[in-house]
């Protein structure tokens, strides 16, 4: 027997002083100088975005434009990817969902994701992320609830302060999000967060406070909506109180308060309450009157010095200014897109190229991976193996012998599956693994692999096949004929389209609408399906029948909802006797945004004659019974997951549940993968054998997927949520405003904490995730503080199994009520909280300690009356185990 000890520790201490930058080699007095030496109209220009995605450059002082890039799941660059579809967008590594990182609770795969968002940064010219986003997964239904990390704000904080640090140390900025109270995406440009003092210090505000302190983030990007607090009721951009006076005046925060795009609606309010750099410009309120508003007076000229010295800093942190030599000065090259996309921790990681950001993805991906259930199965009749776990798969336990393996790949999400959430995150991907063919290449050779969709999880029909079965019914050539009109009717432009992947970008100012015709070959026998999803002002008919109209002229406000990313496909049915040609010609609105480049968007989708819906679930149940074993791979759509719009509710999409139920009947040995970024419910997981938790994998879904299947890779995630079992037990199904307010009822008990109140029995808890082994829990010591206020507690487990395995050690917070001086006197506080966790690795039969390090920050409470944190009265318990319901060990903190 073996004894190692794993210490993970918290850094807590800021390396900058509350009161601002700490100026050791005298850069602050050269940016106060830079500053003092702009006129005014310079100034102005460098609080207002360039453009899209740049700010304003001069030239004069050596000040580059400092470019940003949304990302949270890749770095997609400032090539006009404005609205998550641009044709010819360059490509990018394809992160799993950020849900997926805090998943693995590993805070080294934290910083390795960290560095690659920096290598990735350099490779798109890009000096600033817009990532990550820490806001907490308060309901389900939240339509960015896979954007984020956990419900739990100390998780949460783990993760991304690995993150940004390891970002930052290679020069490449992270602007954290949204801040604050930006939970739910229902009228999310618009709503007030009302929610107690306490839970606002307590829960939402410790994740933003932690990236401030101990990776000192270079910008935060301040939310849509707004906050009520109690005291002060107004946008977060406008809202003093929280922008400046807590995060730049009690934390210290030195970098640059960005807008979220076009949310600045004021000038006066956003000055005054600590709005630095209002994005997109170079219009919107401070690009059309912030000049003429310090001209008369309304705004000083000092206000703006501030917020100019930060962006000077800033581009000073990201290579976008140089100050020359002065002795000492420590700064990073300009990130120019000829840049070699390397850094110091990336190269140290191996991050240089595609092929090592692939590898490290498909690792991430695969340790991502939760294993709800692995309940034993009897293998199949005449097979050399015993009774067995089903994952990792055994060809010897589930093969007859003289017999080649036969396995069903089923389900909508291993045949096209579903690898990113919808808005903003949106990149191209450098490449595309599949479930199917990575699967069959890890299978042993001689293999039968039955692959069917068995069920339909996507409203829509697939996209039109233009350039194969379109042509231009003015030329014949293959493509569409696109004309874009003016408001007389008159055409500005006629061309033939060889391709259309549903946008037209960067449309000319004076046009309003685009026409576009094509005739359709419809060559297969049956019934047909031809239609559109579009937005806006609208006529489309197919084939001489009306498709759809629509009279109401959308803006900038379809953007910030995500209207126009995935809208609904109206549809005819045209019916095929022998090959003919169907005619579609539809005229579409031209999108003019504010803030954003005018766009047209028409999604041309073509349903061909096939199978029903029941024949697609005969196909697969046939192949289910007919193999050994079964692979379901289900899960949500870019319909359903998406910024811009919450979920109605937490039922997979289409027919799916229905697919496993009859596979499960059909064949008891099926392993059920949910490729879902958010929670959904599972109503046969009690019948099922295995059933793991995917995620939203990026490019390398379906690698890392094949790895946990075949044992290439431990699957050793742990929930970052709660899964529920029925939607009634969710303590917030929705976040609908009411009058324009969102109601944080539930206070502290975010999340599990509700659960834990309640008592209510989730699908699985906060924390599950059971691996490919089995571990004892042999004891728990409180071993300090040592160098601090913090409390470590050495937890000591053993790997029981037979395989080598990863454990996740989770320790979490009680109030001791029994050691307690008045429980009537005693502040409110959740049942239990997270305070702490390790990471540990052991062989089969080894025994490890886990260091783990609880933050004082978890005993304390914000007392309001005196506007700081005190420890709370009483001792405390600290309880250690596998989830939030599973907690085998404890130990006693005195008072």
């Amino acid at each position: 027997m073996s004894l190692k000890t794993h210490d993970v520790t918290t850094d807590v201490t800021p390396d900058v002083s509350p009161e601002g930058a700490v100026d050791v080699d005298g850069t602050e007095e050269r940016l106060a100088r830079l500053t003092a030496d702009l006129t005014v109209e310079e100034k102005v220009s460098l609080v207002v975005g360039a453009g899209m995605w740049t700010t304003t450059p001069i030239e004069r002082i050596g000040l580059r434009a400092v470019a940003m890039s949304d990302g949270p799941v890749g770095v997609r660059g400032t090539g006009g990817e404005t609205d998550g579809a641009t044709p010819g967008a360059q490509t990018s590594a394809m992160l799993p969902a950020p849900s997926a990182l805090a998943a693995t609770w590993d805070l080294d795969l934290a910083a390795r994701a960290g560095a690659l968002f920096a290598s990735e940064a350099r490779r798109h010219g890009v000096h600033v992320v817009l990532a990550p986003q820490i806001n907490l997964q308060r309901t389900p239904v939240g339509g960015r609830h896979f954007e984020c990390y956990s419900e739990d704000p100390h998780l949460t904080a783990e993760i991304a302060v690995r993150l940004v640090r390891a970002s930052q140390e290679n020069g490449v900025g992270m602007s954290v999000k949204h801040y604050v109270a930006n939970d739910s995406e229902t009228e999310r440009t618009r709503y007030l967060a009302r929610l107690d003092e306490r839970t606002l210090r307590e829960v939402y505000l410790p994740p933003f406070e932690r990236v401030v302190h101990e990776a000192q983030a270079w910008s935060v990007m301040g939310a849509y909506s707004g906050v009520d607090d109690g005291v002060t009721a107004a946008p977060v951009l406008e809202h003093r109180p929280l922008l400046t006076g807590i995060l730049k005046d009690e934390w210290g925060f030195d970098g640059v308060v960005v807008s979220d795009w076009v949310a600045t609606k004021s000038i006066r309010g956003a000055v005054e309450g600590g709005l630095d750099l209002q994005m997109p410009g170079p219009d919107g309120p401070w690009g059309d009157g912030l000049l003429d508003a310090v001209r008369s007076g309304e705004v000083a000229e000092a206000e703006l010095d501030d917020k100019v010295l930060r962006l000077l800093r800033l581009a000073h942190r990201v290579g976008a200014l140089d100050l020359g030599a002065v002795p000492g000065t420590a700064r990073v090259t300009g990130l120019q897109p000829d840049d070699a996309p390397s850094s110091a921790s990336s190269a140290r990681d191996g991050l240089t190229g595609q092929e090592a950001s692939a590898a490290f993805l498909r690792e991430l991906v695969a340790r991502s991976i939760v294993v709800l259930k692995n309940s034993p199965v009897a293998p199949r009749a005449g097979a050399s193996g015993g009774v067995a776990r089903l994952v990792p798969l055994d060809p010897a336990a589930l093969a007859a012998p003289g017999r080649p393996l036969t396995v069903a790949l089923l389900g909508p999400a291993a045949t096209a599956p579903f690898l990113q959430g919808g808005g903003s995150s949106f990149v191209v991907p450098d490449r595309v693994s599949t479930p199917e063919e990575e699967i069959r290449a890890g299978l042993p050779e001689g293999t039968r692999l039955l692959v069917h969709d068995g069920a339909r999880s996507r409203s829509n029909p697939p996209a039109l096949d233009v350039s194969g079965r379109c042509s231009d019914p003015l030329t014949g050539a293959p493509g569409l004929r696109v004309e874009l009109l003016d408001a007389r009717g008159e055409v500005l432009d006629s061309r033939t389209a060889p391709t259309w992947d549903g946008w037209l970008q960067d449309v000319r100012a004076d046009a309003v609408a685009v026409r576009v015709r094509a005739d359709v070959d419809l060559d297969e026998p049956g019934t047909h399906e031809l239609g559109i999803g579009t937005v806006g002002v609208h006529t489309v008919t197919a084939d001489g029948q009306v498709v759809s109209t629509g009279d109401v002229v959308v803006d900038e406000d379809v953007v910030l909802s995500s209207g126009h990313n995935h809208p609904v496909a109206r549809t005819v049915t045209v019916e095929v006797a022998e090959p003919r040609t169907a005619h579609l010609d539809a005229t579409l609105q031209v999108v003019h945004a504010v803030g954003y480049a005018s766009f047209v968007r028409g999604e041309l989708v073509h349903r061909l004659p096939g199978a029903s819906a029941e024949e697609l679930l005969d196909d697969a149940v046939a192949a289910a019974a007919a193999a050994d074993v079964a692979i379901v791979v289900i899960g949500t759509t870019e319909e359903v997951e998406s910024e811009g719009y919450d979920r109605p509710d937490l039922d997979l999409p289409g027919n799916q549940n229905r697919l496993v139920e009859l596979v499960l009947q059909a064949n008891p040995r099926t392993v059920v993968v949910v490729n879902a970024g958010a929670p959904v419910l599972l109503p046969w997981l009690d019948d099922a054998p295995s059933v793991l938790w995917a995620w939203l994998g990026g490019q390398e879904a379906g690698t890392g997927l094949a790895d946990a299947l075949l044992g290439v890779t431990e699957p050793s995630g742990r929930l970052p949520w709660t899964l529920p079992a029925r939607a009634e037990d969710v303590p917030v199904l929705h976040a609908i405003p009411r009058e324009g307010v969102v109601e944080y009822t539930e206070g502290l008990d975010v999340g599990y904490r509700a659960w834990e109140r309640t008592g209510t029995t989730p699908a699985a808890p906060f924390g599950h995730g059971l691996g490919w082994s089995e571990w004892e829990y042999l004891g728990a010591t409180v071993v300090g503080p040592d160098d601090g206020p913090d409390v470590l507690l050495d937890v000591t487990v053993r790997n029981a199994g037979t395989r080598a395995s990863r454990e996740v050690v989770q320790v979490y917070v009680e109030p001791d009520a029994a050691s307690a001086h008045d429980a009537s006197e005693a502040p409110y506080r959740p049942v239990r909280w997270l305070g702490g966790f390790a990471v540990v690795d052991a062989a089969p039969g080894e025994t490890t300690t886990a260091r783990v390090r609880v933050p004082a920050r978890a005993f304390q409470t914000w007392d309001v009356p005196a506007q700081q944190w005190v420890t709370a009265a009483g001792g405390h318990v600290l309880r250690a185990g596998r989830s939030i319901r599973d907690l085998r060990l404890r130990a006693t903190l005195p008072d």
